[in-house]
């Protein structure tokens, strides 16, 4: 059997395990940069995903704790939906991303993995960002580091969110 070795996901098995929902919890904390929150408002917010599909993967998520977007209020839902707007200019501008999947899976049978509290995916996209790696080994390879890519984010933030 091969291995591949990635020191950063040690941090993510090893860490404290938080109690209740993760997205509140998030929202609560003081610590910003510890959580990668890359920008706060008094709607919703937006946050490094811990566990991405692919390098800058980010979420747009409402401070309102639900997993039925029906019960948002509609100021929530436009604001919630100005952020993942004003995201994909963030990723293409400070990624030079060619592409950007957006999507929202709402309950566990549409493949939520926190259905408790709604929230948007934003994940940057490439030309040829997939290989055969993922396809014969099951695993993905992100050729980037994921603190860097959160700090350029961040850097750039406050020309995206206002």
């Amino acid at each position: 059997m091969e291995h591949l070795y990635a020191p950063w996901r040690y941090s993510y098995v090893s860490e404290e395990k938080i109690e209740g929902c993760v997205f509140c919890y998030i929202k609560e904390n003081i610590d910003n940069e510890k959580m990668q929150v890359l920008f706060k408002d008094e709607l919703c917010y937006v946050v490094m995903n811990k566990f991405p599909y692919s390098p800058g993967h980010f979420m747009v998520i409402p401070n309102h704790h639900t997993d039925k977007i029906e019960d948002l209020d509609e100021e929530v839902w436009f604001r919630v939906s100005k952020r993942v707007q004003q995201g994909v200019r963030l990723l293409k501008a400070s990624l030079k991303c060619e592409g950007v999947n957006i999507g929202m899976n709402l309950g566990r049978a549409a493949g939520a993995g926190i259905e408790q509290h709604v929230h948007y995916h934003l994940m940057p996209r490439w030309i040829g960002d997939t290989n055969f790696i993922t396809t014969v080994g099951n695993t993905r390879v992100y050729p980037a580091n994921f603190d860097e890519i959160y700090k350029k984010l961040k850097e750039n933030t406050n020309k995206f969110f206002i």
